[in-house]
Protein backbone atom coordinates (compact mmCIF):
# COMPACT_ATOMS: atom_id res chain seq x y z
CA UNK A 1 0.00 0.00 0.00
CA UNK A 2 2.78 2.29 0.58
CA UNK A 3 4.51 1.73 -2.34
CA UNK A 4 1.18 2.76 -4.50
CA UNK A 5 0.94 5.80 -2.65
CA UNK A 6 4.65 6.63 -2.90
CA UNK A 7 3.83 5.60 -7.03
CA UNK A 8 0.92 8.41 -6.84
CA UNK A 9 2.84 10.57 -5.00
CA UNK A 10 5.60 10.42 -7.72
CA UNK A 11 3.48 10.44 -10.60
CA UNK A 12 2.08 13.73 -9.44
CA UNK A 13 5.05 15.71 -8.32
CA UNK A 14 5.94 14.81 -12.64
CA UNK A 15 2.54 16.06 -13.89
CA UNK A 16 1.91 18.98 -11.22
CA UNK A 17 4.61 21.18 -12.92
CA UNK A 18 3.26 20.55 -16.54
CA UNK A 19 -0.34 21.51 -15.60
CA UNK A 20 1.34 24.72 -13.73
CA UNK A 21 2.95 25.45 -16.97
CA UNK A 22 -0.19 24.90 -19.43
CA UNK A 23 -1.98 27.61 -17.09
CA UNK A 24 0.45 30.24 -17.55
CA UNK A 25 -0.56 33.85 -16.77
CA UNK A 26 0.99 37.29 -16.90
CA UNK A 27 2.11 38.30 -13.52
CA UNK A 28 3.88 41.67 -14.33
CA UNK A 29 3.21 44.12 -17.37
CA UNK A 30 3.68 43.51 -20.84
CA UNK A 31 5.44 45.65 -23.11
CA UNK A 32 4.39 45.75 -26.36
CA UNK A 33 7.51 48.29 -28.36
CA UNK A 34 6.73 50.59 -31.24
CA UNK A 35 10.08 51.50 -33.31
CA UNK A 36 8.46 54.19 -34.71
CA UNK A 37 7.44 57.45 -33.62
CA UNK A 38 4.03 58.26 -31.79
CA UNK A 39 1.33 59.10 -34.49
CA UNK A 40 2.48 56.48 -36.76
CA UNK A 41 0.74 53.54 -38.38
CA UNK A 42 2.69 51.43 -36.28
CA UNK A 43 1.76 53.58 -32.96
CA UNK A 44 -1.79 53.79 -33.49
CA UNK A 45 -2.45 50.05 -34.27
CA UNK A 46 -0.57 49.43 -31.19
CA UNK A 47 -2.61 51.40 -29.05
CA UNK A 48 -5.90 50.54 -30.64
CA UNK A 49 -4.75 46.64 -29.61
CA UNK A 50 -3.64 47.52 -26.53
CA UNK A 51 -6.87 49.64 -25.19
CA UNK A 52 -8.86 46.83 -27.26
CA UNK A 53 -7.04 43.77 -25.30
CA UNK A 54 -6.56 45.01 -21.89
CA UNK A 55 -9.89 43.76 -20.56
CA UNK A 56 -8.45 40.05 -21.07
CA UNK A 57 -4.99 40.42 -19.50
CA UNK A 58 -4.77 40.39 -15.70
CA UNK A 59 -1.85 43.19 -15.81
CA UNK A 60 -1.34 46.51 -17.85
CA UNK A 61 -0.14 46.34 -21.20
CA UNK A 62 2.09 49.05 -21.87
CA UNK A 63 3.21 50.65 -25.18
CA UNK A 64 6.95 52.02 -25.50
CA UNK A 65 8.12 54.09 -28.20
CA UNK A 66 11.72 53.11 -29.35
CA UNK A 67 11.95 54.93 -32.81
CA UNK A 68 15.32 54.50 -35.30
CA UNK A 69 16.55 52.67 -37.69
CA UNK A 70 13.16 52.00 -39.85
CA UNK A 71 12.20 49.97 -36.50
CA UNK A 72 14.81 47.69 -36.63
CA UNK A 73 15.85 49.35 -33.14
CA UNK A 74 12.63 47.67 -31.43
CA UNK A 75 12.88 44.54 -33.18
CA UNK A 76 16.56 43.88 -32.22
CA UNK A 77 15.51 44.29 -28.90
CA UNK A 78 13.29 42.19 -28.38
CA UNK A 79 15.62 39.64 -30.70
CA UNK A 80 18.23 39.56 -27.97
CA UNK A 81 15.68 40.13 -25.70
CA UNK A 82 14.10 37.16 -22.92
CA UNK A 83 11.78 35.06 -24.78
CA UNK A 84 9.28 35.19 -21.55
CA UNK A 85 6.05 37.01 -22.88
CA UNK A 86 6.80 40.12 -21.46
CA UNK A 87 7.87 42.17 -24.50
CA UNK A 88 7.24 41.83 -28.15
CA UNK A 89 7.26 44.74 -30.91
CA UNK A 90 4.77 45.39 -33.67
CA UNK A 91 6.29 44.02 -36.58
CA UNK A 92 5.53 43.09 -40.03
CA UNK A 93 6.62 46.03 -41.63
CA UNK A 94 10.13 46.95 -43.42
CA UNK A 95 11.91 46.49 -40.10
CA UNK A 96 10.55 42.35 -40.57
CA UNK A 97 10.17 41.79 -44.89
CA UNK A 98 12.71 44.70 -46.44
CA UNK A 99 15.54 45.95 -44.04
CA UNK A 100 16.86 43.20 -44.30
CA UNK A 101 17.45 42.73 -47.87
CA UNK A 102 19.46 45.28 -48.34
CA UNK A 103 21.83 45.62 -45.11
CA UNK A 104 22.83 42.94 -42.08
CA UNK A 105 20.94 43.66 -39.02
CA UNK A 106 21.25 42.39 -35.54
CA UNK A 107 18.54 39.64 -36.38
CA UNK A 108 17.46 37.21 -38.63
CA UNK A 109 13.43 37.29 -39.15
CA UNK A 110 13.34 33.88 -40.51
CA UNK A 111 14.67 32.31 -37.25
CA UNK A 112 14.96 34.70 -34.21
CA UNK A 113 11.25 35.70 -33.42
CA UNK A 114 7.58 34.06 -32.46
CA UNK A 115 4.96 35.69 -33.50
CA UNK A 116 1.64 35.73 -31.87
CA UNK A 117 -0.78 37.36 -34.45
CA UNK A 118 -0.62 39.53 -36.97
CA UNK A 119 -3.71 42.38 -36.49
CA UNK A 120 -3.87 44.63 -39.83
CA UNK A 121 -3.06 44.11 -43.63
CA UNK A 122 -1.72 47.74 -45.18
CA UNK A 123 -1.52 46.59 -48.94
CA UNK A 124 0.44 48.78 -51.42
CA UNK A 125 -1.20 50.76 -53.85
CA UNK A 126 0.96 52.01 -57.44
CA UNK A 127 -0.46 55.68 -57.36
CA UNK A 128 0.03 58.93 -59.71
CA UNK A 129 -1.11 62.60 -59.61
CA UNK A 130 -4.48 63.36 -60.34
CA UNK A 131 -3.58 65.24 -63.47
CA UNK A 132 -0.79 62.47 -64.66
CA UNK A 133 -0.50 61.67 -68.10
CA UNK A 134 -0.67 58.11 -67.39
CA UNK A 135 -4.36 56.96 -67.14
CA UNK A 136 -3.91 53.33 -66.48
CA UNK A 137 -0.85 50.89 -65.09
CA UNK A 138 -0.46 49.49 -68.83
CA UNK A 139 -0.11 53.24 -70.02
CA UNK A 140 2.32 54.18 -67.30
CA UNK A 141 4.48 50.69 -67.71
CA UNK A 142 4.36 50.63 -71.72
CA UNK A 143 5.74 54.06 -71.21
CA UNK A 144 8.64 52.64 -68.63
CA UNK A 145 9.53 50.03 -71.22
CA UNK A 146 9.58 51.97 -74.53
CA UNK A 147 12.12 54.65 -72.54
CA UNK A 148 14.40 52.63 -70.11
CA UNK A 149 15.33 54.45 -67.37
CA UNK A 150 13.23 58.01 -68.12
CA UNK A 151 10.70 57.11 -65.51
CA UNK A 152 11.45 57.80 -61.57
CA UNK A 153 9.54 56.78 -58.77
CA UNK A 154 9.81 58.07 -55.04
CA UNK A 155 10.25 56.04 -51.81
CA UNK A 156 10.18 56.68 -47.94
CA UNK A 157 13.94 55.70 -48.15
CA UNK A 158 16.27 53.13 -49.14
CA UNK A 159 15.44 49.87 -47.77
CA UNK A 160 11.67 50.85 -47.16
CA UNK A 161 8.80 48.24 -47.96
CA UNK A 162 7.72 51.46 -50.42
CA UNK A 163 11.18 50.98 -52.25
CA UNK A 164 11.31 47.55 -52.30
CA UNK A 165 8.20 46.99 -53.67
CA UNK A 166 8.63 48.96 -56.29
CA UNK A 167 11.94 47.00 -56.78
CA UNK A 168 10.40 43.20 -57.11
CA UNK A 169 7.67 45.74 -59.71
CA UNK A 170 10.55 46.63 -61.64
CA UNK A 171 12.00 43.27 -61.64
CA UNK A 172 8.72 41.77 -62.87
CA UNK A 173 7.61 43.63 -65.02
CA UNK A 174 11.16 43.89 -66.48
CA UNK A 175 11.76 48.09 -66.00
CA UNK A 176 14.58 49.82 -65.92
CA UNK A 177 13.45 53.02 -63.32
CA UNK A 178 14.83 56.01 -61.66
CA UNK A 179 14.89 55.96 -57.87
CA UNK A 180 14.05 59.21 -56.05
CA UNK A 181 14.35 58.78 -52.07
CA UNK A 182 12.75 60.87 -49.32
CA UNK A 183 12.82 61.46 -45.72
CA UNK A 184 9.88 59.07 -44.68
CA UNK A 185 6.60 58.60 -47.27
CA UNK A 186 4.75 62.28 -46.43
CA UNK A 187 7.83 64.05 -48.54
CA UNK A 188 7.41 61.29 -51.03
CA UNK A 189 3.76 61.26 -51.38
CA UNK A 190 3.87 65.18 -51.61
CA UNK A 191 6.05 64.75 -54.39
CA UNK A 192 3.90 62.41 -56.10
CA UNK A 193 1.22 64.81 -56.30
CA UNK A 194 3.45 67.88 -57.32
CA UNK A 195 4.20 65.82 -60.05
CA UNK A 196 8.00 65.71 -58.96
CA UNK A 197 8.02 61.91 -59.66
CA UNK A 198 6.09 59.35 -61.98
CA UNK A 199 4.23 57.59 -59.67
CA UNK A 200 4.65 55.88 -55.91
CA UNK A 201 4.01 52.82 -55.05
CA UNK A 202 2.97 53.12 -50.89
CA UNK A 203 0.58 51.81 -48.26
CA UNK A 204 -2.94 52.05 -48.52
CA UNK A 205 -3.27 54.77 -45.33
CA UNK A 206 -0.28 56.76 -46.80
CA UNK A 207 -2.35 57.71 -49.26
CA UNK A 208 -6.15 57.73 -48.16
CA UNK A 209 -6.11 61.23 -47.54
CA UNK A 210 -4.83 62.53 -50.75
CA UNK A 211 -7.05 59.49 -52.59
CA UNK A 212 -10.15 61.21 -50.54
CA UNK A 213 -8.84 64.70 -51.76
CA UNK A 214 -8.78 63.88 -55.28
CA UNK A 215 -5.08 64.85 -55.25
CA UNK A 216 -3.66 61.66 -56.72
CA UNK A 217 -5.19 58.51 -59.02
CA UNK A 218 -4.61 54.96 -57.76
CA UNK A 219 -3.55 52.64 -61.32
CA UNK A 220 -3.29 49.32 -59.45
CA UNK A 221 -2.96 47.40 -56.03
CA UNK A 222 -0.35 44.95 -54.70
CA UNK A 223 -1.96 42.24 -53.07
CA UNK A 224 -4.13 39.02 -54.27
CA UNK A 225 -7.70 40.72 -54.89
CA UNK A 226 -8.85 44.14 -55.38
CA UNK A 227 -9.77 46.61 -53.12
CA UNK A 228 -13.43 46.72 -51.64
CA UNK A 229 -12.94 50.17 -51.80
CA UNK A 230 -12.41 50.51 -55.37
CA UNK A 231 -13.40 47.22 -56.91
CA UNK A 232 -12.60 49.18 -60.43
CA UNK A 233 -8.58 49.06 -60.13
CA UNK A 234 -6.89 46.32 -61.28
CA UNK A 235 -4.63 43.99 -59.41
CA UNK A 236 -1.08 43.79 -60.79
CA UNK A 237 -0.88 40.07 -60.41
CA UNK A 238 -4.30 40.35 -62.84
CA UNK A 239 -1.39 42.32 -65.28
CA UNK A 240 0.59 39.82 -65.29
CA UNK A 241 3.17 40.88 -62.70
CA UNK A 242 3.06 38.89 -58.89
CA UNK A 243 3.62 41.66 -56.72
CA UNK A 244 2.04 41.77 -53.32
CA UNK A 245 3.00 44.06 -50.77
CA UNK A 246 1.68 44.24 -47.66
CA UNK A 247 2.61 46.63 -44.74
CA UNK A 248 0.82 44.02 -42.16
CA UNK A 249 1.19 44.71 -38.66
CA UNK A 250 1.14 42.44 -35.57
CA UNK A 251 2.69 41.41 -32.30
CA UNK A 252 5.85 39.33 -32.67
CA UNK A 253 7.95 38.37 -29.61
CA UNK A 254 11.15 36.20 -28.87
CA UNK A 255 12.10 32.99 -30.26
CA UNK A 256 12.11 30.39 -27.94
CA UNK A 257 8.53 31.92 -25.96
CA UNK A 258 7.11 28.82 -24.64
CA UNK A 259 3.95 26.98 -26.45
CA UNK A 260 1.83 28.19 -22.92
CA UNK A 261 2.99 31.68 -23.20
CA UNK A 262 1.68 32.33 -26.88
CA UNK A 263 -1.37 30.55 -26.52
CA UNK A 264 -2.08 32.99 -23.39
CA UNK A 265 -1.33 36.03 -25.62
CA UNK A 266 -2.65 34.91 -28.62
CA UNK A 267 -5.80 34.05 -27.05
CA UNK A 268 -6.64 37.23 -25.31
CA UNK A 269 -5.33 39.51 -27.78
CA UNK A 270 -7.08 37.68 -30.59
CA UNK A 271 -10.20 38.54 -27.63
CA UNK A 272 -9.25 41.98 -28.21
CA UNK A 273 -9.33 41.57 -32.22
CA UNK A 274 -12.77 40.57 -32.12
CA UNK A 275 -13.98 43.02 -29.52
CA UNK A 276 -16.31 46.20 -30.36
CA UNK A 277 -13.67 48.17 -29.06
CA UNK A 278 -11.09 47.18 -32.03
CA UNK A 279 -14.20 47.36 -34.94
CA UNK A 280 -15.17 50.35 -34.16
CA UNK A 281 -11.19 51.72 -34.48
CA UNK A 282 -10.57 49.49 -37.42
CA UNK A 283 -13.95 51.46 -39.44
CA UNK A 284 -13.14 54.68 -38.34
CA UNK A 285 -9.45 54.02 -39.10
CA UNK A 286 -9.95 52.14 -42.27
CA UNK A 287 -7.27 50.00 -41.12
CA UNK A 288 -8.07 46.63 -42.82
CA UNK A 289 -8.23 43.38 -40.06
CA UNK A 290 -6.49 40.78 -41.40
CA UNK A 291 -6.21 38.18 -38.57
CA UNK A 292 -4.06 35.75 -38.71
CA UNK A 293 -2.38 33.25 -36.09
CA UNK A 294 1.72 33.11 -35.13
CA UNK A 295 2.42 30.42 -38.00
CA UNK A 296 0.33 32.14 -40.62
CA UNK A 297 2.26 35.61 -39.92
CA UNK A 298 5.31 33.52 -39.45
CA UNK A 299 4.87 32.57 -43.01
CA UNK A 300 3.56 36.13 -44.51
CA UNK A 301 6.61 37.71 -42.85
CA UNK A 302 9.16 35.30 -44.66
CA UNK A 303 7.57 34.97 -47.81
CA UNK A 304 7.42 38.56 -48.75
CA UNK A 305 11.35 38.88 -47.25
CA UNK A 306 11.97 35.98 -49.64
CA UNK A 307 10.85 37.77 -52.28
CA UNK A 308 12.43 41.03 -51.98
CA UNK A 309 15.80 39.75 -51.32
CA UNK A 310 15.70 37.73 -54.71
CA UNK A 311 14.38 40.74 -56.70
CA UNK A 312 17.07 43.31 -55.16
CA UNK A 313 20.13 40.70 -55.49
Amino acid sequence: MRKLVATCLAAAALIAPSLAQAEWVPNKPITIVVGFAPGGGSDVIARALQSAAQPFFPVPIIVLNKAGAAGTTAAAEVARGPADGYTMFVGGGSESTSVGAYRQLPYDIRKDFRPILRATSNPQLLVVAANSPYKTAQELIAKAKANPGTLNYGSSGPGSLVHATTEVFAKKADLKLQHVPYQGGGPALQAVVAGQIDFLISALDEVQGQLDGGTIRVLAVARPQRLETHPDVPTLRELGYDVIGDNMKGLVAAAGLPDDAYKFLHDNFKKGLDSAAWQEFATRSKFKTEYLDGPGFQKAMVDLFNEISAAVK
